[in-house]
C-alpha cells in the first residue's frame, strides 16, 4: 500500500503506515476458549452471573430513597390507578373476563420489576395485542362450540346459554364453560409466546427485533388500531352482532353494523357520546396544559367511577338493557398448568404476538434509555418481557408487553426506577382484593370509550405520511401497505406483508446504490459528484467512480452497467474487440508483474491510444460495506477487461474488511504490503489519481524516448 500524500512527517521524510498482520486463531482454539469461559465457575461469576439475570438486585443496593422514592410512588400510584380503568376496558377486546386482566397487570409489574434493564418502561396490557389475542380465542371458542365471547347483554349471560349447549352436544370440555375455555386459550397462547420470547433472548436473538423498522409499527398500530375501533363500534351502538373472524374482518363487520344500526341501544349510545365528549375535552385539555400540571388527570377512573354509579342507580340494565361488565370476582384463583393440546393448536398464532411484544418492548426501552442517558441490554428485555408471559401463564394471565401511553406518563411524573411498578401491582393487588366487584354495573360502551379514546396517538401519526413520503417514499411505502393489510385482510397479514416490504426495500437499496463520477474540488484533496455539484475540475484521463453500496452478486450486473454508463466504455466488450482483432495479443494479466497489471507504463501497449478518452480508473471504496465472492470476481474481471485496454484499474479508501476480502479472493497477493498491495490500493482518492498522473507521465517520457 503506498504512502498517503496526507500522512505525517517526520525529520522531513514520510512515515510509512503499514496494517498489522493479524494473529489467525483456529477454530478449535477458540471453541475451547469460550467452552472454558462459559464453564468456569466461581463466587464471582456465579453472583455476575444472577446480577444480570436479575438486575434489580444490582441497582437496588445502589438505590437512594432522598433522590428518588418520592417520584417512584407518585409514578406507580398515577399508573396503578390508570391501570385498572384499561384493564377492565382491555377485556373487552381480548374477549376476557376483566379479573383477568387485572391479574395480568399485576404480575406483569412484578414481574419485570426483577429482571427489567430499563428504569422507566411500563409493562402491561397492550390493545394491539388484547386484539389479537381476542381473535385467537374467539376463532378457538367457535371451533369447541361456543358463541364469540362477551357477547350477552349483561351479568347474568355471560355464555351461560352457550356453555350448555355445547357442553350438551360434546364440543367444548364438559368440566369448562366458556369463560373458562376462553381463558384457557389465552393461557396456552401466552406461554407459547413467552416460550419463544426467552428462546430468542437465551440465543441472543434480540437483534431480530431491529428487522422490525418504524415505519412498519407506526403502520401497523395505525392498522390494528383501525381494527380495534372497529371491533368497539358495537359496543358504542349497543347492537348484538357477531365477532367476524378471518380475513376482511373489519370490512365485514362494518357491514354488518350498518345492517344493524336500526337497533341501537339509545341509552348506549348516549352514553356513549357523553363519554367520549368528556374523554376527548379532557385529553385535548391535558396535552395544551401538560407543562403546568405535575401530575396527570386520572381522567378514565373518574368517567367509569361516575358511568358506574350512574348506571347502578338508574339501574341501566334492568329498564334500558344496556349491557354491564357483570360480576368481577375478587381475590386469586388457583394457578393451573396451560392445556398441551391448545398450545400445539396455536403455536403458529403465538409467532406474530411474540414478534410484536417483542419489538416494541425492545423500541420503546431503548428510546427512553437514550434520553435518560442510560443503556439497556436488549436480550435481557426479551428475558424480561418472555418471563411476563411464560411466569403468568400458570395464574390465569394473557400476552404482555410495554406500552408507550403509560411508559410516558410514568416519565412525566418522576419515575426514576422500576420500583414504581411495585406500587402499581400494590394499587391493582388492592382492587383485586376489595374493590373489583363494585364496577359490575359499569356499561360496556363506557369502556368500549376508553379504548377508543386510548387509540388517539395511533390514529393521529397518519398526518406523518406526507412528511415520511419526503423523506422516504419506501418507509412511506412500508407504512401504508402494512396499514392497509392490517384493515383489508387481518392484523398477522398486515405483519408480514410490512416485514417483507421492509426486507424488499433494505435489499433494493443495495441492489441500486447511487453511482456517480466524481472532481476535484479547486485545488484540494478531496472530491465531489460532478453532475450535483458545479465547478468541480475533472482529472484529465483519470474517471473516478463512487458506487455508495456493497458489491455482491445482487448488484454486480448493476454495478457493472453504471460503471460503463457513466465513463461512456463498455470494458467487456472493448476488450473481446480488441482480442478478435489480435491488438490484446501482449496485453492484460499475462504482462501483470507478480499478478498486478501495472497500467501503460507496464508494456509496449503504452505506444497504442487508449480507448474511451482515459487511462485510468479510480474506484472510491470508502462506501463499499463489503464484498461477497461474486464482488471479487467483478472486480478481477474488471481489472483484466481494463487491463486488455491499457486502462489501469486503482482503489481507494478500502476499508480491513474489504482489504481482507481482496486478498482472500485472489485480487492482492497473500502477504499484506506486497506489490500487488502496493501498486493498486491507496489511503485516499486523491493519492490514487496522483499515481494514475505521474505513471501516464512516465508512460509518456518512455514514448518519446522510443
Amino acid at each position: 500500500m503506498e504512502v498517503s500524500p496526507e500522512c505525517p512527517r517526520r525529520g522531513g521524510g514520510p512515515v510509512l503506515v503499514r496494517r498489522r498482520s493479524p494473529v489467525p486463531l483456529g477454530l478449535r482454539e477458540t471453541l475451547k476458549a469460550r467452552l472454558w469461559r462459559s464453564c468456569t465457575c466461581s463466587t464471582r461469576g456465579a453472583w455476575a452471573w444472577v446480577q444480570d439475570l436479575l438486575p434489580a438486585t444490582r441497582w437496588l443496593r445502589q438505590y437512594r430513597p432522598r433522590e428518588a422514592l418520592a417520584g417512584d410512588v407518585m409514578s406507580g400510584l398515577v399508573i396503578g390507578i390508570i391501570l385498572v380503568p384499561q384493564a377492565i376496558a382491555y377485556s373487552l377486546l381480548a374477549g376476557l373476563q376483566p379479573i383477568y386482566s387485572l391479574y395480568t397487570s399485576f404480575f406483569a409489574n412484578l414481574i419485570y420489576f426483577v429482571m427489567g434493564t430499563s428504569r422507566h418502561v411500563s409493562v402491561g396490557i397492550f390493545s394491539l395485542l388484547c386484539l389479537m389475542v381476542g381473535q385467537v380465542v374467539d376463532r378457538e371458542l367457535l371451533l369447541a362450540g361456543f358463541g364469540p365471547a362477551q357477547d350477552g347483554p349483561g351479568p347474568a349471560a355471560n355464555g351461560s346459554a352457550a356453555n350448555a349447549s355445547a357442553s350438551a352436544a360434546g364440543l367444548g370440555p364438559p368440566d369448562c364453560g366458556q369463560d373458562c375455555y376462553a381463558i384457557r386459550v389465552a393461557t396456552a397462547l401466552t406461554l407459547v409466546a413467552g416460550i419463544y420470547q426467552v428462546l430468542m433472548g437465551i440465543l441472543r436473538l434480540g437483534f431480530v427485533s431491529a428487522y422490525l423498522s418504524q415505519s412498519l409499527l407506526d403502520g401497523f398500530a395505525m392498522g390494528a388500531s383501525v381494527t380495534i375501533l372497529t371491533s368497539q363500534l358495537r359496543h358504542l351502538l349497543g347492537v348484538q352482532i357477531p365477532r367476524h373472524q378471518g380475513l376482511g374482518m373489519v370490512v365485514s363487520t362494518w357491514l354488518s353494523l350498518l345492517r344493524s344500526i336500526g337497533q341501537a341501544n339509545l341509552c348506549d349510545v348516549l352514553t356513549s357520546a357523553t363519554c367520549l365528549v368528556v374523554l376527548l375535552a379532557a385529553k385535548e385539555l391535558a396535552d395544551r396544559c401538560r407543562h403546568r400540571l405535575k401530575v396527570p388527570l386520572p381522567t378514565e377512573l373518574l368517567v367509569i367511577v361516575t358511568a358506574t354509579l350512574v348506571s347502578h342507580y338508574g339501574q341501566f340494565h334492568e329498564r334500558f338493557g344496556s349491557s354491564v361488565a357483570g360480576d368481577i370476582p375478587t381475590g386469586f384463583v388457583a394457578p393451573r398448568v396451560p392445556d398441551p393440546g391448545l398450545m400445539w393448536r396455536v403455536v403458529l398464532d403465538a409467532v406474530p404476538l411474540a414478534l410484536v411484544a417483542s419489538a416494541f418492548s425492545i423500541s420503546l426501552a431503548e428510546m427512553f434509555a437514550r434520553s435518560h442517558g442510560y443503556s439497556v441490554r436488549a436480550n435481557q428485555e426479551l428475558l424480561a418481557v418472555g418471563c411476563c408471559n411464560v411466569l403468568p401463564a400458570f395464574f390465569h394471565c394473557y400476552v404482555t408487553s410495554a406500552a408507550l401511553s403509560k411508559t410516558l406518563v410514568k416519565t412525566a411524573t418522576g419515575c426514576r426506577t422500576q420500583l414504581s411498578s411495585v406500587v402499581s401491582a400494590a394499587v391493582v393487588l388492592l382492587v383485586l382484593l376489595a374493590l373489583a366487584p363494585l364496577f359490575r354495573d359499569l356499561q360496556r360502551c363506557v369502556l368500549a370509550c376508553v379504548i377508543v379514546v386510548s387509540l388517539r396517538g395511533a390514529l393521529r401519526k397518519v398526518r406523518d405520511v406526507p412528511q415520511l413520503w419526503r423523506l422516504s417514499p419506501a418507509d412511506a411505502l412500508v407504512w401504508v401497505a402494512t396499514a392497509a393489510t392490517c384493515v383489508l385482510l387481518s392484523v398477522e397479514a398486515g405483519l408480514l406483508a410490512g416485514l417483507v416490504l421492509s426486507l424488499l426495500s433494505l435489499a433494493g437499496r443495495t441492489q441500486r446504490p447511487r453511482a456517480v463520477l466524481l472532481a476535484q474540488i479547486g485545488d484540494t484533496g478531496f472530491y465531489e459528484d460532478a453532475a450535483e455539484f458545479e465547478g468541480l475540475v475533472p482529472e484529465p484521463g483519470v474517471r473516478v467512480f463512487r458506487f455508495a453500496g456493497p458489491l455482491y452478486y445482487a448488484n454486480k450486473d448493476f454495478f457493472l452497467r453504471s460503471l460503463y454508463g457513466l465513463t461512456g466504455l463498455d470494458a467487456g466488450q472493448a476488450a473481446a474487440r480488441r482480442k478478435e482483432r489480435g491488438l490484446g495479443a501482449g496485453a492484460g494479466e499475462g504482462d501483470a508483474v507478480g499478478g498486478v497489471d501495472l497500467g501503460p507504463a507496464g508494456s509496449s501497449a503504452a505506444l497504442m491510444p487508449t480507448e474511451g478518452g482515459f487511462h485510468a480508473v479510480v474506484i472510491d471504496c470508502a462506501p463499499l460495506l463489503f464484498l461477497d465472492a461474486a464482488g471479487v470476481a467483478t472486480l478481477r474481471d474488471l481489472r483484466r477487461d481494463y487491463g486488455a485496454l491499457d486502462i489501469t484499474l486503482l482503489l481507494a479508501c478500502c476499508s480491513p474488511l474489504v482489504r481482507n476480502t481482496l486478498r482472500r479472493g485472489g485480487f492482492l497477493g497473500d502477504d499484506p504490503g506486497d506489490a500487488a498491495e502496493e501498486a493498486q490500493l491507496f489511503h485516499s482518492v486523491h493519492g490514487a489519481v496522483q499515481v494514475a498522473r505521474a505513471r501516464r507521465r512516465e508512460a509518456a517520457a518512455t514514448d518519446s524516448t522510443l
